[in-house]
């Protein structure tokens, strides 16, 4: 996704002064203040398969204002480097998202206190060597763009950049529920800079796809919570509860199709078909049985056992006729 980066530095309006002023505990003037704009973050598809919906874009546009600039998403107050005073949605013209909507970004305004500490970080803004930025929010939806179903709430097959009857599955995030600071960070999942979508742990339900995200982008030890834990557990046991579904679906059908092929092909030796229908995928299986169910007709259909599903006391493939 392009954008979430700084775009240049700004001198600031008497209407500037006024709005960061409303932040601080004294009043500044612009000579102590350096101001600059910031893309934060658009509509576009990010490096997660996934894109703010343009409502999202204008909820954030309210949760943003008076929010922290920090590095790295570190949680410490001695991070701090900025706070977002003003913030706007533009529409672009020219511009298209990856799957063909018009382009929206979140545009800020943030301020920094000209001071010894601080002169170095303005300096690499200046400079360009600190530009891009990422913002950590909490959605509450995540829709499907192929099926519409929201992550959050139920089991989706579609996998983020693949392709489904020509449609590419990615994630479409609205329903803001917070949005916490924006940081200054090196490698960010918007292509240009982007967005990180934090975890929401404190609210009434944990993301199974988040954490599966989490835990595929760690390069080291992770560390879950209890709530998180317990998602993954109920995770696995409904995952082991579809299994097991599967295993008798798939017993039940094997026997199915050895009593129809019983049926279609009375001097087949059913010892040796249910040796083979005992390694046979489920797909195989239901191909069987769809052959195996064809009515009767004056045309044969020919069923050739491959020569690696044969038994020893079998040495030549056989040929039946259905």
């Amino acid at each position: 996704m392009t954008g979430g980066y700084i775009e240049k530095s700004l001198s600031p309006q008497k209407s500037d002064l006024e709005k960061i002023n409303s932040f601080t505990r004294r009043e500044f003037d612009s000579d102590s203040l350096y101001i600059f704009s910031i893309e934060l973050c658009n509509n576009d598809i990010d490096r997660d398969y996934e894109k703010f919906s343009v409502e999202a874009l204008y909820q954030l546009k309210e949760r943003f204002v008076g929010k922290t600039g920090i590095s790295d998403h570190s949680m410490k107050a001695s991070d701090q480097r900025a706070r977002i005073f003003d913030t706007w949605v533009e529409k672009s013209d020219s511009k298209k998202t990856a799957d063909g909507d018009a382009f929206y970004r979140l545009m800020a305004k943030a301020y920094m206190v000209k001071n010894e500490e601080n002169m170095p970080f303005i300096t690499d803004i200046d400079a360009g060597i600190k530009k891009e930025v990422s913002v950590s929010c909490s959605m509450a939806k995540s829709v499907c763009s192929v099926c519409g179903m929201d992550k959050r709430s139920g089991h989706c097959e579609h996998i983020g950049g693949r392709e489904y009857n020509g449609k590419m599955a990615y994630s479409i995030l609205s329903d803001v529920r917070d949005a916490y600071e924006f940081s200054f960070v090196a490698v960010p999942a918007q292509r240009e800079a982007g967005v990180t979508k934090a975890f929401d742990i404190e609210g009434e339900k944990v993301n199974m796809t988040d954490i599966i995200k989490t835990l595929k982008n760690c390069d080291g030890s992770v560390t879950l919570t209890k709530s998180q834990v317990n998602t993954v557990l109920c995770h696995f046991d409904k995952l082991s509860e579809q299994a097991e579904l599967g295993r008798e679906y798939k017993k039940s059908l094997m026997q199915e199709v050895i009593a129809l092929c019983a049926k279609a092909m009375p001097d087949m030796d059913l010892q040796i078909f249910s040796g083979v229908a005992q390694v046979m995928t489920t797909k195989e299986l239901l191909t069987f049985k769809k052959a195996f169910s064809k009515p009767s007709g004056g045309d044969t259909v020919e069923l050739q056992l491959r020569p690696e599903q044969t038994h020893n006391t079998n040495n030549a493939h056989a040929n039946y006729k259905i």
